[in-house]
Formats: C-alpha cells, structure tokens, sequence
C-alpha cells in the first residue's frame, strides 16, 4: 500500500498567500515563498500553489511566485490557475513545477487534459474539481455539481461523470475540493470524497475542511483519499505537519515520516 500523502495548499491572490471560507472573504495572510519553505522543513509530502484569481480576471498565472517557491522547495510541486494551453503549462514546468492542475479550463476545453498528457505524461496533470452539493436531478445525478471560475460560475456538470470523463481523457490525479467545508475547519465532505476516490481508478486528494488530525484520519480511511490538502490549519500555525503526521502514523495511518 502506498504512503498517504499530507500536502499543504497555497492560495495565492495578488503574489500574497491567502485565505476564505468557502471561497469567500479571503484574507491576505502571508507571503507564499516562506509558507512554502516553512512546510517543506516541517516534512511536507507535496505543495500545491493556485493563483486563484487567473482564471477568473483572465490573466496568466504569477509565473515569477511559482519560481521562487520551486527554488525554495524539494519535493514535488503541483501548480494551478489561469493556465489555458498546453504552453501555459510549458511555463510554469520550466519554472519549476512537477505537476500541472487544470480546473475551469478543462471545463471549458476538456481536450487541454488530453493534450497536456500527450505533452507531459499523464502523471503531471491534475484535474482540479471545485464542487458543490446540490439537489440531485436528472443533469446532475450524483448531488454534486461542478463549479468553476473560483465558486463563481456554476455549470450543470456532473462532479462524478466529470471525474470519470477526465481520467478517460488522460489526467493522472483528481484534487477535489470541496466549496461546502472549505475553510470551514469543520471536516471533509466524506461522502463526496469517498463516491469520487471509489469510482475512478487514480489518486484522489481530498480538500476543504480540514481542521484537525482527526479530521485528516477520517478522509484518509472512510473517505478512501490517497492524499490530504490542508491549509488554515497549518497556516494558522494551530499544528505542525510533523504533529498531524505523528498522529496518523499512531492511529496505523501509513505516512512517510522523516524524523
């Protein structure tokens, strides 16, 4: 069985790490490169930097913030937001990144997972999901609904036909997000993460809620994740990644520890 994976998450608006609540209300809380240096020195599996405003205002992403975040970092770094072509996601490797994660617009142009699979291998793209709970109906069966554009536009998308449809055209990894716990600190929406993680055969991050280990434990057992995306619980500095790691690894969790 393979490690689970503790990945810390970057939300960066304006070049400064920030932070909402269910994409609400974001406050600027930091600068990005020490957070970045912070939990990779503390044991971080992985990082994940999203420019979450580059989709939405229609610019590129902060090539130059992901660059001094790759130098400050050794470990695999997962980059997102305003990347639109498969050049896009040429930049932001050459400028240090492992992996490319792709959300409104591979909505919009679903063959931009396809092609940058061609181009990079399968392993370096991530499939994005921000997803909302909703009425289950006949478009949406499932009660989960894709939402893009940073939880501004809705699309009457399917999160499970999506999630499906993305592995087909090639994405190595899905990062679901949830809108409903994000920021909340109050847990991960189990059961979206379990119905995603269960139906699709490659690795699911689970994201949004997180607000103590045992919330991490839950997501990373009931809810099948093979990783766990956290954030104002580290950048809150209310734990370390160190202490999260040492209470998964004594509740039988597999963690790659490093002390």
């Amino acid at each position: 069985m393979l490690s689970k994976r503790i990945i810390p998450c970057l939300d960066v608006r304006n070049g400064l790490l920030t932070k909402g609540i269910k994409f609400e209300g974001n406050v600027d809380i930091g600068d990005p490169v020490e957070a970045a240096r912070t939990y990779y020195e503390q044991g971080a599996d992985e990082i994940v930097f999203y420019d979450i405003t580059a989709s939405s205002d229609q610019r590129d992403i902060m090539i130059d913030v992901v660059r001094r975040v790759a130098e400050t970092i050794f470990i695999p770094f997962s980059v997102g937001g305003g990347i639109r072509t498969v050049e896009d996601m040429r930049r932001v490797i050459l400028a240090g990144a492992e992996k490319i994660s792709v959300n409104s617009e591979a909505v919009q142009n679903p063959s931009i997972i396809s092609e940058g699979a061609t181009a990079f291998g399968s392993q370096c793209i991530v499939l994005g999901m921000d997803v909302k709970k909703v009425t289950p109906g006949a478009g949406i069966p499932s009660g989960y609904e894709i939402v893009i554009h940073g939880g501004r536009k809705y699309t009457g998308i399917d999160a499970l036909w999506w999630a499906k449809e993305a592995e087909r055209l090639g994405a190595g990894e899905i990062c679901l997000n949830s809108i409903d716990a994000d920021g909340t600190q109050d847990g991960y929406e189990i059961d979206l993460t379990y119905l995603i993680s269960t139906s699709v055969h490659i690795p699911v991050i689970a994201s949004g809620g997180a607000g103590k280990p045992e919330h991490l434990f839950d997501v990373l057992t009931d809810g099948r994740a093979d990783a766990a995306l956290i954030a104002s619980m580290v950048h809150y500095k209310t734990y370390t990644i160190s202490e999260i790691k040492t209470f998964l690894s004594r509740k039988g969790v597999k963690i790659r520890m490093q002390w």
